[in-house]
């Protein structure tokens, strides 16, 4: 049933009062130590330093003072002597995995390109996570491709996959093949049965590039049952396009899944299970490939403006209404998904990239808008998609980045997770120095991490994007990805509770 004018006119004034992460432009842009020193409830003294991947730890007691503030967040990044992650007073790292350094259970060294993770509660007090591996192309253009293992290949012409990494309560690290054989696995999702949706962010046909089957599809991987993962089966009815995350609604039973892509500007979509469809482990294997409906977004405003862009939102609390429209042919067949629509016919978005399920919706992340888009730009923006109403709330808006490469306001967003503590925590892909940071309930933003890895050189600094944020399942620890050239790293540190 489509969701009418006067109905969204109605809803408006109600879901635009309820706006969680709401603020202006300037504090969302504005560099993080410029805070206001109010919004947070402070901790006792704790310790200091950072913890590398050798245990080490650095002195920080001139600037550890900085830990005990009263400002949104947990104060400065303080640099790390082994060149790699700088944090807060107080926090830790540990490198969990490192793409030519570390190995897996078969002997080869963990692939390169590590993005989107989600975490697991394992066995016997384990935690498991599934890693997505970046890689586009024929496996001979990189030289730590995923592994080839028997029986969890799709394509063997293609370098990408998943590996799972379990972390044991000693501290002890395994890692094994998930799924081989796919291309460009970027973000993803869990499931709420436990398992990992990885996407392809890449839709190269057969023959093309090398390939010896169509991408552009998403797979189911089991970190817990390595079994159900052999014989992969791409989940066609979610179509073949550049794929970005997907995220499950456990309640209504959709899919929710955005495409990164431009010329014309990529698509979120929605997927409606058939009729008596029941969820679980391998239940997506049932189903035909042209199983349930996939749709694409149709927004407009309180006036009942068709909006062809989210880029036209310029304000924090703009709420649109939104209409579903079928996707002609989701296999895209002879034209690509996105281009199946006219220009009134949709609504489109810039690099529409991480999402998360969190506060009964889900977040949506467009990384920043330019010339391409046909509205206002920025440095990135948060959407919140209501199911319930089914309307789309700007929750975060980012201001142009004037400098990027002086470290101070976020630019790029990308991976997303809800954070335990209240908020939501972002992956940086912009430009210049990358960060993860956190944004409060009020929109105000903070610094958690800096990449101090320079995989430039000393005249052209060049600092590789983080993703895969996602905290473990108890809370305590922060998991994030370097994509280049591959670092899994667990944050620890003094955990609280962000005001608004």
């Amino acid at each position: 049933m489509s969701l009418t004018r006067r109905d969204f006119a109605r809803q408006s004034a109600v879901t635009g009062a309820g706006v969680a992460l709401a603020g202006s432009v300037g504090a969302l842009a504005t560099a993080p130590n410029a805070l206001a020193s109010s919004d947070t409830e402070t901790d006792t003294d704790t310790e200091t330093g950072a913890e590398t991947e050798t245990g080490a730890e650095t002195d920080s007691t001139d600037e550890g003072s900085a830990y005990r503030h009263g400002g949104v967040g947990y104060g400065p990044l303080l640099p790390d002597p082994d060149g790699i992650l700088a944090l807060p007073a107080g926090f830790k790292y540990r490198v969990l995995t490192y793409s030519g350094k570390t190995k897996l259970e078969s002997g080869e060294y963990t692939p390169s390109n590590h993005d989107g993770t989600a975490t697991f509660a394992g066995p016997r007090g384990t935690t498991l996570l599934v890693n997505n591996h970046e890689l586009k192309g024929p496996r001979s253009k990189w030289e730590y491709p995923v592994p080839l293992t028997e029986g969890l290949v799709y394509d063997p012409a293609a370098s990408g996959g998943c590996t799972v990494v379990e972390v044991r309560r000693d501290g002890q690290v395994a890692e094994w093949v998930g799924i081989a054989g796919t291309s460009t696995n970027c973000a993803g999702g869990s499931t709420p049965w436990g398992t990992w949706l990885t996407c392809e962010e890449n839709s190269d046909k057969a023959g093309a590039n090398g390939m010896t089957k169509d991408h552009g599809y998403v797979f189911e991987v089991d970190p817990i049952d390595r079994r159900a993962n052999r014989d992969p089966k791409p989940l066609k009815f979610f179509g073949r396009y550049d794929h970005e995350a997907v995220v499950i609604d456990p309640k209504r039973g959709h899919a929710y899944l955005t495409e990164d892509a431009a010329n014309p500007n990529g698509l979120f979509f929605r997927w409606t299970p058939p009729k008596g469809f029941e969820y679980g482990p391998r239940k997506f294997r049932d189903l035909a490939d042209d199983a349930g409906v996939l749709q694409a977004p149709k927004c407009f405003d309180s006036g009942g403006k068709f909006v062809d862009d989210l880029s036209r939102a310029t304000k924090i609390g703009t709420v649109y209404g939104v209409d579903w429209i079928d996707v002609p042919d989701r296999d895209a067949k002879t034209v690509a998904v996105r281009k199946q629509f006219g220009t009134d016919e949709i609504t489109r978005a810039r690099k529409l990239e991480g999402m998360w399920w969190g506060d009964g919706g889900a977040y949506i992340v467009s990384s920043y808008a330019r010339a391409e888009s046909p509205g206002a730009a920025h440095d990135g923006q948060v959407w919140f998609y209501d199911p319930k109403r089914r309307t789309l709330t700007l929750k975060v808006l980012l201001g142009v980045n004037p400098d990027p490469s002086v470290d101070g306001a976020f630019d790029g967003p990308d991976n997303i997770t809800v954070s335990p503590y209240g908020g939501i925590i972002l992956a940086e892909d912009g430009e210049g120095i990358s960060h993860l940071f956190g944004a409060t309930d009020s929109g105000r933003t903070y610094p958690i991490a800096r990449n101090e890895l320079n995989v430039g050189t000393e005249e052209e600094p060049e600092y590789s994007e983080f993703c895969g944020v996602t905290f473990s399942p108890d809370g305590k620890t922060l998991y994030a990805n370097i994509q280049d050239p591959g670092i899994l790293l667990a944050i620890t540190g003094p955990w609280k509770r962000q005001k608004r």
